[in-house]
């Protein structure tokens, strides 16, 4: 095992001597509608593929709808200077508090951008638009920049937070479309602010965080290597190769067979695939997957869904989450090497299958945040 670790690092080593290596560009509960009743089609249950269409773009676009100006209930995740530092939630956090928590309200967003790229007719495109223009002001956005610059909240919601909020930036990057220029030019200082709190934070990190939730390392890593990659950030992207290598280039046997937690809604084995797959070239990623978790590559592979209980319980329902995010790192691995993955399609689209159907169910508890996983699933799947 030594030795061939030693023959991984030096195979690295020597191609990153060449340059770097090709990489995938990779309330008051307003009408609790979503308590109501589903807003998706009920055909989709017992299939066993999920397809993107305008159809499923429009039902899942109320989804963010329903909660980015959805202030209470609410879990601010703030610790107090002060009595003075008590506030509404709108008070706070300006652009981003909606749909239950800062982050979910962050990529609420990111789904409105992201449907309105893929489906530009929408049926309430202009009300999206509409939407996105008075969420990201460049007044609430300085709000938001206010708030980390509070003495207590230099932390908040690191990693999880930062890196759908750089998901955000990256989506509005990448939209050729004139709303994007204003909405990427007001949201720029807080982007940089994240990038800032990157750079400074990921040197000082000893060891990752291996949790199947928020603070979990490589999931955070990911999508701001998405980000650097996309806008050519070079200081950001080569930090987080660095780092990425330092933390995961050594580990081996990842016990798959121990996942799910009970509140996971990360699989902490698939999202340490998901990053090393980012930073390291082809044959240095193969040789390292051959240590770190073999079976993948198997015809035989098969994982079970994440069967969820009780969707009225906040933490029970990260399942269906789990079922979303495994299933974009087996579609993202398919379209990076379909010819060593394709047998993970069937996997990923049962996972999705699973969950799809009860996005919206009878409870805010999964509706606030879901249906963000569901479209970022969908669009891997989209790529393939």
């Amino acid at each position: 095992m030594i030795k061939r670790s030693l023959s991984l690092l030096m195979l690295v080593l020597i191609i990153a001597c060449k340059g770097d290596p090709e990489v995938k560009e990779a309330s008051e509960i307003e009408s609790d509608s979503i308590k109501e009743k589903s807003i998706l089609s009920g055909d989709l249950l017992g299939e066993d593929r999920v397809e993107f269409t305008v159809k499923e773009a429009n039902n899942l676009a109320e989804l963010p709808l329903n909660c980015i100006n959805t202030q209470y209930p609410n879990k601010l995740g703030q610790t107090l200077e002060n009595k003075e530092a008590i506030g509404e939630p709108q008070e706070l956090h300006p652009a981003f508090y909606g749909c239950f928590d800062w982050h979910s309200s962050v990529h609420a967003h990111w789904s409105m951008v992201s449907l309105l790229k893929q489906f530009p007719d929408l049926k309430k495109a202009e009300t999206i638009r509409e939407k996105l223009k008075e969420s990201l002001s460049a007044e609430n956005i300085q709000g938001e920049i206010d708030y980390f610059k509070r003495e207590q909240s230099d932390s908040f919601e690191r990693t999880y937070g930062w890196a759908w909020l750089l998901k955000l930036a990256e989506e509005i990057e990448t939209w050729n479309d004139p709303l994007a220029d204003e909405l990427g030019k007001n949201l720029a200082p807080l982007t940089e602010l994240i990038v800032k709190k990157y750079i400074e934070f990921l040197p000082k990190l000893n060891y990752p965080i291996r949790v199947g939730e928020h603070s979990n390392t490589a999931f955070g890593l990911s999508f701001a290597y998405d980000y650097a990659n996309a806008v050519e950030h070079t200081e950001l992207k080569e930090l987080i190769s660095e780092r990425a290598k330092d933390f995961y280039l050594s580990d081996n046997n990842c016990p798959l067979t121990w996942e799910p937690g009970g509140f996971d809604f990360l699989s902490p084995c698939l999202e340490e695939v998901s990053i090393m797959s980012r930073v390291l070239p082809k044959n240095a990623f193969e040789m390292w997957l051959e240590d770190f978790l073999p079976q993948l590559k198997s015809e035989d592979f098969d994982v079970e869904v994440g069967e969820v209980s009780d969707r009225t319980d906040g933490k029970l329902v990260h399942l269906d989450g789990l079922n979303f995010s495994r299933a974009w790192v087996f579609y993202g691995l398919i379209n990076q090497y379909p010819d060593k993955f394709s047998h993970l399609q069937e996997i990923a689209d049962r996972h999705v299958a699973y969950s799809f159907p009860n996005l919206v169910g009878d409870s805010y508890e999964g509706g606030h945040w879901l249906g963000t996983f569901a479209i970022y699933a969908l669009q891997e799947s989209k790529d393939m």
